[in-house]
C-alpha cells in the first residue's frame, strides 16, 4: 500500500471514531432515559467487551504483553473507566451544552501534553485550525441557557483531563505492541472492572438508583447499539489511527464528535438552526485542513 493511501486510511479511522462517538452519544441519550447512568455504563462496556473479544479471538489477536503492554491495559482505568464515571457525575449537575463545550478542552489539552511529553511540534497550522474548530464548535452547541454548578464543572474537567492523559500515554506506548485490537480489549476489561466497583458502591449508597424501573424494547436496542458503537467500534477505530498519527493531529478528530452527534440527533427529529450549520461547516473545514496537510506530510516521508 502506498504511503498516501496508508495515511488516508489512518485519518479515515480517526474520522470514523469521531462518527461512532457522535452517533453513540445520540443512542446513549435514548438509553439513559430508561437505565441509570452507572448501570448503563456497565452494560455498554459489557456488550462492547463481548463483541471485541469475539472479534479478537477470531482474528487471533493477543492481549498486550511486556511492561508497555501492561501499562497500556491499565490505561483503561482512566479511559473509558474513570473518565466516563466523572463525566456522568458532572453531567448530572450541568447542562448538556455546557458539558459539550467543556469537552472541547480535550483536544487542546492533548495538544499541550503532546508538545510537553511527546516532543511533538504540531506547527502553526494545527494550532490555528484548532482555534477555528473551537469557534465553530461553540456555534454548533451554543445555548444561551447553558449553566451548571461548580462541582459539575470540576468533575467534567477532571474527566476531560483523564481522556487527554490517556491519549498521550497510549500514543507513547501503542507503537511497541503487536495488536491494536488486543490493547482495546485489555483496556475495556480494566474499565469494566472499575465500572462494576463503582456500580457496587452506588448500590449500597442511600438514595442512588441503580436498577431501571422499566425498560422498553427501544431502550434495550439503544443500550446494545450504543455499547457496540460508542465503545466497541469507536475505540477500535481511534487506536488504529492513533498508532500511526501524532497525538496532536489525532486530537483534531474530536472536534467532529459534536457535529456527528448533532447530525444524528437531526435524523431522530431535532432541527439545526442556520448558525449551527455554519458552525458545523467551520469545524469540518478546520479539521479537513489539518488532516489533508497531515496526509500529505506522511505521504512525503520515505517509506523505507
Amino acid at each position: 500500500m502506498s504511503p498516501s493511501r496508508l495515511a488516508r486510511r489512518h485519518i479515515l479511522a480517526l474520522v470514523l471514531a469521531a462518527a461512532c462517538w457522535g452517533v453513540g452519544t445520540a443512542l446513549s441519550k435514548q438509553a439513559v432515559a430508561e437505565i441509570p447512568p452507572l448501570t448503563l455504563l456497565v452494560v455498554q462496556l459489557g456488550v462492547s467487551l463481548v463483541f471485541l473479544g469475539a472479534v479478537a479471538r477470531r482474528r487471533g489477536d493477543r492481549l498486550p504483553g511486556g511492561p508497555d503492554g501492561r501499562r497500556l491495559a491499565a490505561l483503561g482505568l482512566l479511559n473509558p473507566g474513570l473518565a466516563y464515571a466523572l463525566s456522568l457525575l458532572g453531567l448530572a449537575q450541568i447542562s448538556a451544552s455546557l458539558s459539550v463545550l467543556l469537552w472541547a478542552l480535550e483536544p487542546i489539552l492533548i495538544l499541550v501534553l503532546a508538545v510537553v511529553l511527546l516532543r511533538e511540534r504540531p506547527g502553526i497550522v494545527v494550532v490555528a485550525m484548532s482555534a477555528l474548530a473551537v469557534a465553530g464548535l461553540a456555534l454548533v452547541v451554543y445555548d444561551p441557557a447553558a449553566s451548571g454548578a461548580l462541582p459539575g464543572i470540576v468533575l467534567t474537567i477532571a474527566g476531560v483531563g483523564c481522556c487527554a492523559v490517556y491519549t498521550v500515554a497510549t500514543r507513547r506506548w501503542l507503537p511497541g505492541t503487536d495488536s491494536t485490537l488486543g490493547v482495546v480489549v485489555a483496556q475495556q476489561a480494566y474499565a469494566l472492572g472499575l465500572a462494576i466497583v463503582l456500580l457496587g458502591a452506588a448500590a449500597v449508597s442511600v438514595g442512588v438508583a441503580v436498577a431501571p424501573t422499566e425498560v422498553t424494547p427501544l431502550g434495550v436496542a439503544s443500550t446494545v447499539a450504543s455499547g457496540l458503537v460508542y465503545y466497541g467500534l469507536a475505540y477500535a477505530f481511534y487506536l488504529s489511527g492513533l498508532r500511526w498519527v501524532p497525538a496532536s493531529v489525532a486530537a483534531m478528530s474530536f472536534y467532529l464528535i459534536p457535529v456527528f452527534g448533532v447530525g444524528a440527533a437531526t435524523l431522530l427529529g431535532d432541527r439545526l438552526a442556520p448558525l449551527q450549520w455554519v458552525g458545523a461547516i467551520v469545524v469540518v473545514l478546520a479539521v479537513s485542513a489539518v488532516t489533508v496537510r497531515s496526509a500529505s506530510g506522511q505521504a512525503a516521508e520515505p517509506s523505507g
